[in-house]
């Protein structure tokens, strides 16, 4: 009870922007071999859409969509509790710790997956340069 009442009064992680538009973002529209990119179910015209429509012909999302994008990114996270944030455990597999509910495909066979890392690293509070 003692922990529960001290880790509510010590303050949590935040989410910073820099390291989201450098290191998160970026796992969104990379292409991983066996894997379907995120963005395609999880833009606005996907199955699941969160993220904003990439531009035709852009690799990447304006500044704008960028932060769009973030302030939704972060409705699926718990700072600060990685087990806890839905993007973290969607995405891995269950006999690595991840939940059961992504149709979408396991992108993470581990933990110790760099895709994983980054994003538990920024759910951590990582911040960027």
């Amino acid at each position: 009870m003692f922990l529960l009442v001290l880790s509510l009064l010590l303050p949590q992680p935040t989410l910073d922007f820099d390291y989201y538009k450098t290191n998160v973002e970026p796992i969104f529209v990379a292409k991983k071999a066996g894997f379907t990119r995120c963005v395609v179910c999880h833009s606005e015209g996907g199955r699941v859409g969160f993220l904003e429509e990439l531009p035709a012909g852009a690799e990447n999302w304006s500044d704008e969509q960028s932060r769009l994008n973030f302030e939704a990114v972060s409705r699926l996270v718990t700072p600060g509790d990685p087990s806890g944030s839905r993007l973290l455990m969607h995405p891995l597999e269950p006999d690595a710790g991840g939940d059961e509910f992504h149709n979408g495909g396991r992108q993470f066979a581990s933990q110790d997956d760099p895709w994983f890392q980054a994003l538990e690293a920024w759910v951590l509070g990582q911040a960027g340069q």
